[in-house]
């Protein structure tokens, strides 16, 4: 009975490895049959695949990047209930009611059903509960104005604050142990080759980066820990009253000190927190500051590897020295380090702002794949529109690629550090508009820097068949002679040397800096809404470096 009870068994496993390896060969055999499929199909049947994905992926209102939830918390602010400090607690009573509707019709008759139901649509509601309204538009920034009529002041705001507000020299000693901080105490791996990859742009000899997004962080930390004690999310606080105005009287005191200490003073300053704020706080937001800069690090690794970009800094590009495969996977190494280490941060709202940048720069860069709007797309705009269009397009891309950095990691350091939306909000401004200046200026660099300042080849963008800015706002001058060289995006001998002399000739650079100057304004009136202070002072200077800059 048992040898019978065997052979069954045995015979179960036999036919179960066998209906196993069956399916491995049909899976096989469909995966051959659609690379034969897929090798037998023209390369214009190919490339036409290719161009609706990308169409479609690369618009701004593409339902494949939709994230319907936020849409609809959106939607829906109105009907939820905020609590005093921003945060919603939801629509739980409109769920109760829905619920016994469905009862009183008889479609959840079931008492355990109804419970279950209930319980499950109160723990969508907790799961998907949306933070303030402001906060969750910012994070799902419709990006819709980009003041491309709006004329540059002739006298920018510049503050005449006692003392040095240089923000190179306010964050020098910050910047200095930066590089070390993350080789140190960020990346580590058994992997020798993958270490060496992944701190690459972080030893010496390599490190000559500007390091603006950390700055910003580090700058606007300390200028929001000198803002009034008004910033807290927690209007409402049980705290003494008396002990807060003590600390905003200290803050106010060390205000009036780094005006006039000395610039050494000035750079080791470490706020206090307030007794509302997590007492890590600047340690957090320093932490911060390095994860930005992973972040960044890690984007042009990929970004050297798809342009084939040689050069990054005045050194070989990381793919140069280490391979296309090492190039990718060091990348995708420092994302995922910097993930951890923003876990680490315990708080949630930073961790969904800052993984939005990742999202932020996958779009951005099948923006840039996609390239231009072309004609034959928009056969029914005028010239005037479809130049307009390109332009939008083209800023679009330009915020996921480089702002949305600046601007999230900006928004993040006012998170940590509790402050109100209007904090939150002039933060995110700052570094939103800052950024896009500051990819605006970019595109003037790659006309008129050298390779030697720069840190990578003149022309670079052209040679990589871009249409970027000054060729843009070139294009509304000479649509005839530039629209044909950025459809074939710049291939042909002697379309990059054509498309340069159409830009000298335009107004194409001229534009292009009132436009960035524009940007820089509207992060300067975004950090103005803080009080004054040296460090704010300084975030002020570094918009004016921005629009200055050489390399």
């Amino acid at each position: 009975m048992a040898q019978a009870g065997n052979t069954a068994v045995r015979k179960a496993i036999i036919s179960s490895t066998t209906a196993i390896r069956l399916n491995r060969t049909s899976c096989r055999t469909l995966a051959s049959s659609a690379a034969i499929i897929a090798d037998l199909l023209p390369d214009s049947v190919k490339d036409a695949v290719k161009i609706s994905v990308l169409d479609e992926i690369s618009r701004h209102d593409s339902k494949l990047w939709g994230d319907e939830t936020a849409v609809n918390a959106i939607n829906t602010n109105n009907g939820a209930h905020y609590d005093s400090n921003g945060s919603s607690r939801g629509n739980h009573i409109s769920s109760n009611t829905s619920n016994n509707s469905s009862n009183l019709n008889g479609s959840a008759s079931h008492p355990e059903s109804s419970s279950l139901s209930s319980s499950s649509n109160n723990e969508d509601d907790i799961i998907n509960e949306p933070i303030s309204p402001t906060r969750l538009e910012m994070l799902h920034d419709p990006l819709d104005k980009w003041y491309l009529d709006t004329q540059p002041s002739a006298s920018p705001f510049m503050p005449t604050s006692p003392g040095s507000s240089d923000p190179f020299a306010l964050a020098k000693m910050d910047l200095q142990s930066l590089s070390e901080g993350i080789r140190r105490d960020l990346i580590g791996s058994d992997h020798p080759v993958l270490a060496r990859a992944a701190s690459y742009f972080f030893e010496e000899g390599h490190d000559g980066g500007k390091k603006v997004r950390p700055m910003m962080v580090l700058l606007l930390s300390r200028a929001m820990a000198l803002h009034s004690t008004s910033s807290s999310t927690d209007m409402n606080t049980n705290t003494d009253s008396q002990l807060n105005q003590q600390q905003h009287q200290q803050h106010q005191h060390q205000s009036q000190q780094l005006s006039t200490d000395d610039n050494n003073k000035q750079q080791y300053y470490i706020p206090t927190p307030q007794i509302w704020q997590r007492q890590d706080l600047f340690q957090a937001q320093r932490r911060l500051a390095e994860i930005s800069e992973m972040i960044h690090t890690a984007s042009l690794f990929h970004d050297d590897v798809i342009d084939g970009s040689d050069t990054r800094r005045g050194s070989p590009s990381v793919h140069k020295v280490f391979g296309n495969k090492m190039a990718i996977l060091a990348g995708d190494y420092l994302l995922a380090r910097a993930s951890i280490f923003l876990a680490r941060l315990r708080d949630v709202e930073v961790v969904e702002t800052m993984s939005t940048i990742i999202e932020h720069l996958v779009r951005g860069e099948v923006m840039q794949m996609k390239g231009t709007i072309t004609s034959s797309t928009t056969s029914n705009t005028s010239a005037t529109d479809l130049g307009k269009e390109r332009l939008i397009q083209y800023l679009r891309k330009n915020f996921y690629k480089t702002a949305s950095l600046m601007a999230n990691s900006c928004k993040s350091a006012a998170i940590l550090g509790g402050y109100n939306d209007t904090v939150v909000a002039a933060a995110y401004r700052y570094g939103k508009h800052l950024g896009v200046a500051f990819q605006l200026v970019d595109d003037i660099l790659d006309f008129d820097g050298s390779a030697s300042v720069m840190g990578k080849p003149a022309l670079a963008d052209l040679h990589a068949g871009l249409a970027t800015a000054p060729v843009l706002f070139a294009a509304e001058m000479f649509p005839m002679e530039m629209q044909p060289l950025m459809e074939r995006k710049f291939r042909e001998e002697g379309d990059v040397e054509m498309a340069v002399d159409l830009v000298r000739r335009s107004d194409g650079i001229a534009r292009t800096k009132d436009l960035a100057q524009v940007h820089v304004e509207l992060a300067i009136d975004a950090i103005l809404e803080l009080d004054q202070s040296v460090y704010r002072d300084s975030l002020i200077h570094l918009g004016h470096k921005v629009l200055r800059r050489t390399h």
